[in-house]
């Protein structure tokens, strides 16, 4: 269709395998548009946030390997083994020969993404795309004129488009109280770095112990001391002048990651141990799909082969049994990776993780049960609140700790800081304090598990808790929001119709009441399984897809990785070659399941 535009708000990962599948699909896609219009905040197009030289650091680590990132054009490790030394160097890339199965710096992914995105952004003008690229441009609203023609703000120019996806990624919570040494995130990281020459003689608090805390640690670290290698083990050598150095991790369950595992199948896929028919065939006569029927019926089965793979007898039993639920399993794997010492518990794995990687050893049991929760992830619209609430409370917890896999070179620099007494951990909920004092320092409650309570004050404290999840308060475009253009994310209560029948533990302020039917505020906003927007009526906009995971996780709440910016990419974009997709209603997950046919990998 001659002159209609769709525009790409962020230049991301999601952004880039967009592109990717409007190539994929050129000739088909040239007949309903043929001009593209990319919007990034930043400087630089191409690199998403945790990987771009803006925000992050050359001693941060990626968390993923060039085996496991989606198809592009050309694989990470090919790339790297095409770039000139010093190309390598700036881009920390020390260890050769390059390996797939390695993990490289965030900069060396990034400028693999930026290389990507630019081959990606001349393929499609040579299929007949004009495609229109506006750095520096953050747009600030969305305004729907009617449903084929919206209007962009940006900078603070007007463009009118038809088609519009959000891809904005990351949500930066720049509240920072640099008056009080605090941060409420660690991005972009050169903020929290000293002056050269410069250290930081004092004890640094670090709320949460994710990958985004570690980066925090590394680039700290390598500023405030040298690491040196001895008998094959990692050291930590301190500075002179930065002897009283020390970063303190907050971890509400004392847990650190798990470690980096071999597999047999690094991609995800969401029909791996099932298929659409079997999961819709599970719903109950009201429409649920039972998180315990999910279990019972979908993933023991996976599970028991993939324990008898890893030659677990113990579990295979237990998951043989009729009366073993899913909370028993979640607690049988707490069980075993929980340990008193979570430093000394890493060790310890680091002896099996390496076996796993260096020897070609797969731990079946992590890579399946990550690929039954990603496939439940694209059917979450069918559960009920009190799954939601289980699954918020019980299984992402675990999977956060336990199929997080943190590097083991990551791991390796967290081990030698811990032994040169530069890193610690403690173990319980935090609370910043709202104090009087006019020290620069902030000051924090620490919920122990025991309940009890003890206050802590850090002249720097960092956020890495990952919360920059989007309410609907917070939603950056305001018309969209002002105009009730969207709703809030809600899954409705089956077995209750009354607020006195809810458990207490259950913040009342999430729950209302509608038509006599009680619902839950899962988080975020709506979207129907295209991923098109939806307002509080049940309409959708048919051409405003929201496919940041910071907006939609309330729908989507195990959407994390490139794996996933691929696999929604990939939905949007063959949704638009579906006559079966209707205009003007939300889509189920019944309808979708037309789309998910076109690719079985998803």
């Amino acid at each position: 269709m001659k002159n209609f535009k769709l525009a790409i708000i962020g230049s991301g990962a999601t952004a880039l395998y967009c592109l990717k599948h409007i190539l994929d699909n050129a000739d088909q896609l040239l007949k309903k548009f043929n001009n593209i219009l990319i919007f990034e905040k930043y400087d630089k197009m191409g690199y998403g946030m945790p990987y771009s030289p803006e925000t992050t650091d050359k001693y941060n680590l990626s968390n993923i390997s060039s085996a496991e990132i989606p198809e592009l054009p050309q694989t990470l490790g090919d790339w790297l083994r095409t770039q000139k030394t010093a190309k390598l160097k700036e881009l920390n890339v020390t260890d050769f020969p390059i390996s797939d199965s390695e993990v490289y710096s965030r900069l060396a992914l990034g400028s693999y993404f930026h290389d990507q995105f630019n081959h990606l952004v001349n393929e499609l003008r040579a299929a007949g795309f004009t495609i229109r690229k506006f750095n520096n441009h953050c747009v600030t609203d969305i305004i729907p004129i009617s449903e084929d023609h919206i209007t962009i703000i940006a900078n603070p120019k007007k463009y009118k488009v038809n088609k519009v996806i959000i891809a904005t990624g990351h949500n930066l919570n720049n509240e920072d109280s640099t008056e009080k040494g605090f941060y409420a995130s660690p991005w972009p990281i050169h903020k929290i770095i000293p002056k050269a020459k410069e250290f930081y003689n004092f004890e640094i608090g670090i709320l949460g112990a994710s990958l985004s805390a570690f980066d925090v640690v590394s680039s700290l670290a390598h500023r405030h001391g040298n690491f040196e290698r001895s008998k094959n083990q990692l050291k930590f050598k301190l500075h002179k002048e930065a002897k009283n150095f020390k970063i303190t991790l907050h971890s509400a369950e004392g847990w650190l990651p798990h470690l980096q595992y071999e597999q047999v199948e690094p991609f995800r896929e969401i029909y791996r141990h099932t298929t659409r028919s079997h999961i819709l065939k599970l719903r109950d006569a009201n429409g649920f799909l039972s998180l315990e029927v999910f279990f019972n019926e979908i993933c023991k089965p996976a599970l028991i082969k993939a324990f008898k793979k890893d030659k677990n007898e113990i579990l295979v039993s237990l998951l043989n049994k009729t009366n073993y639920k899913f909370k028993n399993f979640l607690h049988t794997m707490e069980e075993n990776h929980d340990y008193t010492d979570s430093f000394e518990g890493m060790k310890l794995e680091m002896v099996k993780a390496k076996d796993s990687v260096e020897n070609n050893k797969p731990i079946h049991w992590m890579e399946t049960l990550d690929d039954l929760i990603y496939c439940l992830n694209f059917h979450a619209e069918l559960l009920s609140a009190e799954d939601h609430i289980f699954f918020n409370a019980e299984v992402k917890p675990l999977l956060m700790s336990v199929i997080a896999a943190l590097p083991l070179n990551s791991a390796k620099i967290l081990l030698a800081l811990h032994d040169a007494n530069v890193l610690d951990l403690i173990t319980g909920f935090v609370e910043i304090v709202e104090t009087k004092s006019v020290k620069k320092e902030t000051t924090i409650k620490i919920e122990s598990l025991d309940d009890t309570n003890v206050s802590k004050s850090y002249k720097l404290f960092i956020n890495c808790s990952g919360n920059d999840k989007v309410t609907m308060e917070d939603f950056p475009f305001k018309t969209l929001k002002s105009k009730k253009h969207i709703s809030n994310a809600v899954a409705k209560f089956s077995h209750s119709n009354k607020l006195n029948d809810i458990d207490d533990s259950i913040n009342s302020s999430l729950i209302f009441e509608n038509n006599k039917e009680l619902f839950l505020l899962t988080g975020g906003i709506a979207v129907d399984s295209a991923y098109r927007i939806v307002n509080e009526s049940g309409k959708i906009h048919p051409n405003i897809f929201d496919l940041a995971i910071t907006h939609i996780y309330g729908c989507r709440p195990y959407s994390y990785g490139l794996q996933a910016c691929n696999a929604t990419s990939a939905i949007v974009i063959n949704s638009w070659l579906f006559s079966a997709i209707p205009n003007h209603s939300k889509v189920s997950t019944s309808t979708i399941t037309e789309i998910y046919k076109a690719d079985e990998t998803l």
